[in-house]
């Protein structure tokens, strides 16, 4: 609407209200702009905290530090000072079992938890313990190293060895895994982060795992319920049954040197 100056000839002024309304739509502008900012500054972050090498480094940092802790924590204690006496039956073998997976995942060597099993539950109850702990230790390391550091890992298999052993995991998983835990050589802690970075499914490791897993965790697990009686025929047998299957798996890395070589 125009003023009265206007409608006598006069110079036009707008009124108030369009002058309000010019100012709104000139700041608004202004006033979205800050969001935007922040939205892209909060999404750098958010690729820099999940890119590979991110994720790689926390993995790192979580099993340095679950390292640490074992040594502090000294779980060779429990074949010298026993399981704590607020536990027992088959709340100390679920306890036990849970332990033994975390134990492994921060690189306790099984012998060591397989004896302790067998000395704290005796043949069969410590079987089950270690056989779920083996299990559940190898799930975690699998799932930790395929979120964290696959990604990261993959474009640095180049050597022919690496090659090999991704595409050998990635092909046959099942049977390549079943065969690594039965014929002892490879580290657990390094099967299971070799398997989770190739292309084996969650699967058919843990199958492959619990299968090839029993035979040599018995042997244990048998020699630390009978430790006390080193001459019976159960501990000479179980002791038969560790050093065969190391025997074979030397036997057979000897039959496969020249290959090895050819890679």
């Amino acid at each position: 609407m125009l003023d009265a100056t206007t409608r006598s000839g006069g110079t036009a002024t707008a009124s108030p209200r369009a002058t309000t309304a010019d100012l709104a739509v000139t700041a608004s502008p202004a006033t979205t702009a800050p969001p935007a900012v922040s939205t892209g500054f909060t999404a750098r972050c958010t690729r820099v905290v999940l890119s590979p090498w991110s994720r790689l480094s926390l993995l790192v940092a979580l099993l340095a530090g679950a390292a640490c802790a074992m040594l502090l924590f000294e779980p060779q204690r429990l074949l010298t000072q026993g399981w704590p006496p607020q536990l027992s039956g088959a709340a100390a073998a679920l306890v036990f079992a849970a332990a033994y997976g975390v134990c492994t995942v921060a690189f306790v060597p099984r012998p060591l938890l397989n004896l302790a099993g067998g000395a704290l539950f005796g043949s069969q109850a410590g079987l089950g313990a270690a056989l779920a702990g083996t299990v559940l230790g190898a799930g975690i390391a699998f799932c930790l190293g395929r979120a964290l550091g696959q990604d990261a890992l993959r474009p640095l298999l180049r050597g022919r060895w690496l090659k090999a052993a991704d595409g050998q995991l990635s092909r046959h998983g099942f049977r390549s895994m079943l065969a690594i835990r039965l014929f002892p050589g490879v580290p657990f802690w390094a099967a299971n982060y070799c398997a989770s970075f190739s292309r084996m499914g969650l699967l058919p490791f843990l199958l492959a795992t619990a299968l090839g897993s029993i035979p040599n965790t018995a042997a244990y697990v048998v020699a630390g319920a009978r430790a006390s009686t080193p001459t019976s025929p159960a501990f000479l047998i179980a002791l038969a049954c560790i050093a065969l299957p190391a025997l074979a798996g030397v036997v057979v890395a000897w039959r496969k040197r020249h290959q090895l070589r050819r890679l």
